[in-house]
C-alpha cells in the first residue's frame, strides 16, 4: 500500500532508540526526510548512520532535552516545516504513591507530559498556519490499565490520552490531525535490560528473559516495528479521517483485565 509519504518531513523525539528509532526507520523507508531528537548526541549519530545505511534519505539530528520547554521550542522552530511530529521522548519510572517522590514525579512529567505538550503546541502553530500536518503521540498502555505500582506513568499517559483527544477534536478545523498510540510492553533495549535483571534474580540466568513474556498476548512483547508501522499509517493520507483518537496496540491485553 502506497502511504503517499514520499518527500514529507518528520520530526521524531526520542528518535535514537527503541520505538522512536523504529518510527524514524519506518518513515525513512517511505521516503521521508527524517529529523531525530534525543538527549544523547552519540546515540543520535549512531542512529543516523543506521538509517542512512538502509535508506537513501536525508537524516538530521538534534541533541536536545525536551524536558526543557525552551529547548523543545527551539528544536521545533528549526524543524518547523515538518509535515509530521512524532512525540516519543519519555521514560517514567516505576513506583507507587510513596515510592515516587515529588522531584522524581515532576522530572518524569517534565519530559513525558510537558515535553509532549510543548512540542505539540509549538508545532501546531506552524501546522495551523499551513493548514496541514499530523501529530502522532506515542503514549502507553498504562494510561488505560491503571497500575498502582506505576502511578506516575498511569496518570501521565492518561493525561496525554485526554490531551490527544481534546486537541485532535478541534485541530481538524485547521486541517491538522492529532492522534495517539498506546503500545504495551515493547521489546526495546530498556525493556530487555529490565527483563534480564529479573531473569537473573528468578532463574539465575539473564538469557532466560523470554520466559518472563510468555504470559503476554502471543507469548511475547510487542516489537518496536509493530508500533512504528501503526505510526506511519496514522501519519499517512490513508488515515486522513482519523483525529482525536488513541489507537491501542496491545494484542488485546487491556481487555483481559
Amino acid at each position: 500500500m502506497d502511504m503517499k509519504l514520499g518527500g514529507k518531513t518528520v520530526l521524531v523525539t526520542g528518535g535514537s532508540r527503541g520505538i522512536g528509532f523504529a518510527c524514524a526507520m519506518g518513515f525513512a523507508a517511505e521516503g521521508c526526510t527524517v529529523h531525530i531528537a534525543s538527549r544523547s548526541k552519540e546515540s543520535l549519530e549512531a542512529a543516523r548512520e543506521k538509517i542512512r545505511a538502509r535508506h537513501n534519505v536525508p537524516v538530521e539530528i538534534h541533541p536536545a532535552d525536551f524536558s526543557n520547554g525552551d529547548t523543545a521550542r527551539r528544536v521545533v522552530e528549526a524543524v518547523g516545516h515538518a509535515d509530521i511530529l512524532v512525540n516519543n521522548a519519555g521514560a517514567i519510572p516505576q513506583g507507587d504513591i510513596f515510592g515516587m517522590t515529588e522531584p522524581k514525579w515532576r522530572e518524569a512529567w517534565d519530559l513525558k507530559v510537558f515535553g509532549y505538550i510543548n512540542a505539540t503546541r509549538a508545532m501546531l502553530e506552524k501546522m495551523y498556519a499551513r493548514k496541514a500536518g499530523v501529530v502522532v503521540n506515542v503514549i502507553g498502555l498504562a494510561g488505560e490499565s491503571f497500575n498502582y505500582d506505576y502511578v506516575a506513568g498511569t496518570m501521565g499517559n492518561a493525561g496525554i490520552m485526554a490531551f490527544t483527544r481534546a486537541v485532535g477534536s478541534k485541530s481538524v478545523d485547521h486541517g491538522v490531525r492529532v492522534v495517539g498510540i498506546n503500545p504495551p510492553a515493547t521489546r526495546t533495549d530498556r525493556m530487555l535490560t529490565r527483563l534480564r535483571e529479573q531473569a537473573e534474580k528468578k532463574f539465575g540466568d539473564p538469557e532466560r528473559w523470554a520466559e518472563l513474556t510468555r504470559h503476554m498476548p502471543f507469548g511475547r512483547a510487542a516489537e518496536p516495528d509493530e508500533v512504528a508501522d501503526l505510526a506511519v499509517f496514522l501519519a499517512s493520507e490513508r488515515a486522513s479521517y482519523i483525529s482525536g483518537v488513541v489507537m491501542t496496540l496491545d494484542g488485546g491485553q487491556a481487555a483481559r483485565h
